[in-house]
């Protein structure tokens, strides 16, 4: 395999769920659900490549994306399991489900289609980078640094905020790598093969990340998908309604 082994978090036991965070996440931003699920399932919490608490690479795209994941399956003795992932996230378990559909059980696919995407995390990126962390010595000034972010978007992106031993502040993510291929993680999810397995897609009602309009595209390549909306949700459909979201998972599962 030439995929990295990722960092990743085992909750549970039973038959094996994975979870695949989006861009700028981590596994920690599942914890709530990992654990819910755990209740029935084995759950494996993922850090993907360039995030979280996973090694850094210049490579990042799907294709290696897909390594990492066979060689986690590798070392954990998996042989199929449910997976779901959110935006980023989504795609990522779209492209898995398509080139080793023998290894998703199932799949669940939050706020995301597989259609190409514009940029639309420029400000952020720019934002990010334009800070000089080595000027800083408490997370409130790179918070001020970074006001111009949207509050509760500011709040999720400094969970990346990690101290070093010397007391410098770093980025936990890969910045730079991400920036450099983000192009390509907005393109288009292609494939001359269709994923037969179990399928949800779930739409969050005040996003437009996923529209009613995608249908068409998803089920040419996942036609046994069920289109789910939870209404009073944004993008971030886990976390901001996760009593229904929850409901949604366990029952997709079981």
């Amino acid at each position: 395999m030439g995929g990295m082994l990722l960092n990743y978090r085992l909750y549970g036991e039973g038959l094996p769920v994975v979870i695949l965070h989006g861009l700028f996440g981590m596994l920690d931003n599942w914890n709530t659900h990992s654990k819910l699920l755990a209740e029935t399932y084995m759950v494996i919490a993922v850090d993907l490549r360039n995030h979280g608490n996973s090694p850094h690479s210049e490579e990042f795209s799907y294709e290696v994306m897909i390594e990492d994941l066979c060689t986690l399956y590798e070392h954990l003795g998996l042989g199929q399991a449910a997976v779901i992932g959110h935006s980023m996230g989504g795609k990522l378990a779209m492209h898995f489900a398509l080139a080793h559909p023998e290894k998703v059980e199932r799949l669940m696919v939050v706020d995301i289609a597989p259609r190409a995407y514009p940029a639309l995390h420029t400000d952020i990126f720019e934002a990010l980078m334009s800070v000089d962390l080595s000027k800083h010595t408490s997370r409130s000034s790179i918070s001020e640094a970074l006001a111009r972010i949207e509050p509760s978007v500011r709040n999720f992106l400094l969970k990346n905020l990690a101290r070093a031993d010397s007391g410098r502040f770093y980025w936990k993510m890969n910045l730079p790598a991400i920036f450099a291929n983000y192009e390509a993680i907005n393109a288009a999810v292609r494939s001359d093969r269709q994923y037969l397995g179990k399928t949800m897609f779930v739409k969050g009602g005040r996003s437009s990340y996923l529209l009613d309009e995608d249908l068409t595209g998803i089920l040419k390549l996942f036609p046994h998908t069920e289109l789910v909306t939870v209404p009073r949700a944004g993008h971030w459909v886990h976390a901001e309604a996760p009593e229904e979201f929850s409901r949604l998972a366990r029952s997709f599962l079981s």
